[in-house]
């Protein structure tokens, strides 16, 4: 069969001689969904920029319908029949689904938009392809489930007969997944093809017919789904052999380390985030906060970190209020954080290493001379922590924003550990790291929490806590719907029941599970 899409040795070279992609092939065949995995860093978001008219590449050549195609932009894209949904939407929010979805191609009736007829159009698109959404609800109103379908339908409306989703999956419960999956195939048996970006190798080989897989801006590989499994594909992607597992100890689990009673949480705009929050954390454990993001969990985990005033309630932090304290008596108290963006929040990305691993404890007298810094012995403690995190750096006086993702991940975790705290506060560990560095991060995680740490977990990814947690806290709109041990009776498609609000337990349930 003659491909419908090629790219034949594609190379993006940007300013100051980063190279992107270098000599990338790939192959999609029409009607099939084709993947796109490797690590952050492979190339994928830059090739699929220059299928979409984004980029330029500075070398090689698109091959669509057997023929050499140009995309100086992603007008020329589109009409070529080219759709792209990003991972970060581009609906507006005060506007109707219909609105988002027809804006900029508006149905005319003579000079006037024939609102009418965008109504149908867009409830007939939706009704065809198995995306089932109200056109008439703003955008804002409708869980963000439905905003990626809205997103899907724009690229429909316009006739893409070849649509790029980027990182699909990445904030949608797993009965959200399963309804994507359920479109993604409806697509394709009515005649579309679907290139998916993605990192979750078994969402992969569930919906993909074959995949190609990048290393290092280059194709390693294209294979067939049902020829590979998760292991073989996590090799190819990082170059080695890769467990994305870890052995949860044994530990004593009897001292109550934070006590949260009746906390409430306000968002930026002061509506409420989260309220009457209670749980129990203790110490050799680490709990899962699960929840659609957006739940409040987030906002709960900045007003115990600091980063955020609780608008009431209590955090006892071995048996004392840390509430009302600074965030620096917090962490004399025995908090750690590693916060949900490591560049914004975690790191001073112009400053060195030998500053940054020592940022947390200026006061302390191994790096205070009589008032004055020492900056040997912040160079000391920062090579030390390098050869112990294996962080990939030039030395302590590297700058942290030269390092890689993955590796500016490692000196945050690095500094919150090596004050061996008594509660540790985890967002996001692994948001856009590596899979061998998100390796290295749940066991070094793991490993705190074997030591007697009591770890507050919260992440997007499903997979991620279910691998890390002894016990999950779900969220629903700022309550805390489900608590339960971590055990084999727990699937994901029943967490994704209490994250979307179709289960709850009962409130004697609740508060045994959570105390």
């Amino acid at each position: 069969m003659a491909a419908l899409l090629e790219a034949r040795g594609i190379s993006k070279i940007y300013p100051g001689g980063t190279v992107a992609n270098d000599g990338v092939n790939l192959i999609v065949q029409p009607g099939e969904v084709h993947a796109v995995v490797g690590e952050n860093g492979a190339g994928k978001s830059t090739l699929m920029k220059i299928l979409f008219g984004i980029e330029q590449p500075n070398a090689g050549e698109l091959i669509l319908d057997g023929k050499p195609v140009e995309f100086p932009n992603p007008k020329a894209a589109i009409s070529a029949g080219i759709g792209m949904v990003f991972q970060h939407f581009s609906l507006v929010p005060s506007f109707s689904v219909y609105e988002n979805v027809v804006m900029g191609s508006e149905p005319k009736s003579g000079i006037r938009f024939d609102r009418k007829r965008a109504i149908e159009e867009v409830r007939a698109l939706s009704e065809k392809f198995r995306l089932f959404v109200d056109p008439m609800p703003s955008v804002a109103s409708i869980p963000v489930g439905q905003q990626q379908r809205v997103e899907i339908l724009k690229a429909l409306y316009r006739d893409a007969r070849i649509l790029i989703l980027d990182e699909p999956t990445a904030v949608l419960a797993p009965q959200e997944v399963e309804e994507l999956f359920v479109a993604v195939r409806s697509l394709v048996a009515q005649g579309r093809t679907v290139i998916f970006i993605a990192h979750k190798l078994p969402e992969v080989l569930e919906i993909s017919d074959s995949i190609t897989v990048m290393r290092g801006g280059k194709t390693v590989g294209q294979v067939r789904s049902k020829d590979v499994t998760e292991h073989s594909l996590a090799t190819m992607m990082v170059g080695r052999e890769v467990a994305l597992k870890v052995d949860r100890a044994p530990t004593d689990k009897s001292k109550v380390m934070l006590e949260v009673a009746d906390v409430s949480v306000n968002k930026e705009n002061g509506k409420p985030a989260c309220h009457n929050v209670d749980f129990r954390l203790r110490a050799g454990e680490i709990v899962g906060l699960v929840g659609v993001e957006g739940n409040g969990q987030q906002e709960l985990m900045e007003a115990i970190a600091g980063m955020r005033t609780a608008q009431s309630g209590s955090a006892l932090l071995d048996g004392d209020d840390i509430l009302p304290l600074p965030v620096l008596a917090r962490r004399e108290a025995g908090l750690a954080n590693i916060p949900q963006d490591r560049i914004a929040e975690g790191l001073a990305v112009g400053a060195p290493l030998s500053e940054n691993m020592a940022a947390t404890r200026l006061s302390d007298p191994s790096f205070v001379r009589h008032g004055i810094l020492d900056l040997k012995a912040m160079s000391r403690n920062a090579q030390a922590l390098i050869d112990k995190f294996a962080i990939r750096a030039a030395g302590p006086q590297a700058a942290a924003g030269t390092l890689s993702g993955g590796n500016m991940q490692k000196v945050v975790v690095a500094r919150e550990l090596s004050e061996q705290p008594k509660v540790l506060l985890v967002s996001q560990p692994t948001r856009g790291v590596d899979l061998g560095a998100t390796q290295f991060i749940w066991k070094t995680i793991t490993e705190a929490r074997d030591a007697g740490a009591a770890v507050l977990l919260s992440s997007a990814d499903l997979s991620e806590l279910m691998a890390l947690s002894d016990r999950f806290l779900v969220f629903y709109h700022g309550e805390i719907v489900a608590a339960l041990d971590n055990d084999a009776a727990v699937t994901p498609s029943q967490l994704g029941a209490y994250m979307l609000g179709l289960d709850r337990q009962s409130p004697e349930q609740i508060k045994a599970g959570s105390l």
